[in-house]
């Protein structure tokens, strides 16, 4: 199978993806629907506390691309461990956490430097290799 017809691909069911979470939100009775509260990860999200650079998914677990970036993700919040700190945050169970950073689609990897500033942002599978190269053209070698 060629390489762009293997994106096509990946690239459709991120949009479904993020399409059904659209529909599923609007959908449901303003009851289900998450609120900013004082628990809320949407007011800590940017936050980190720790004085790191912060790599934050937002995502589902039952998203098939999130799903590849699990153990990435967990890789990555290992091996830099007191150099970066590394959140998932489901948007399908909070959708304030998709609402603080206007995400439509999923998943999607927000950098932040260590005063909870954006930096960069990615939409879609991205691999380790990847990141870190991100983050060392952003200048910080983890």
């Amino acid at each position: 199978m060629k390489t762009t017809v293997k994106i096509a691909i990946v690239l459709t069911l991120i949009i479904a993806v993020g399409a059904v979470m659209t529909v599923k939100y609007y959908n449901a009775p303003s009851r289900e629907r998450a609120t900013v509260g004082a628990n809320s990860a949407a007011q800590d999200i940017a936050g980190s506390g720790t004085g790191l650079p912060k790599l934050i998914e937002l995502g589902a677990d039952k998203c098939v691309p999130c799903k590849m970036m699990a153990p990435i993700l967990e890789e990555l919040k290992n091996e830099y461990e007191g150099r970066l700190q590394v959140d998932f945050y489901d948007v399908w169970k909070d959708p304030s956490a998709g609402e603080r950073f206007g995400i439509q689609v999923i998943p999607t990897q927000i950098f932040l430097n260590p005063d909870g500033n954006e930096i960069f942002r990615h939409v879609g599978f991205f691999s380790k290799d990847e990141i870190v190269a991100k983050w060392r053209q952003l200048g910080f070698e983890l």
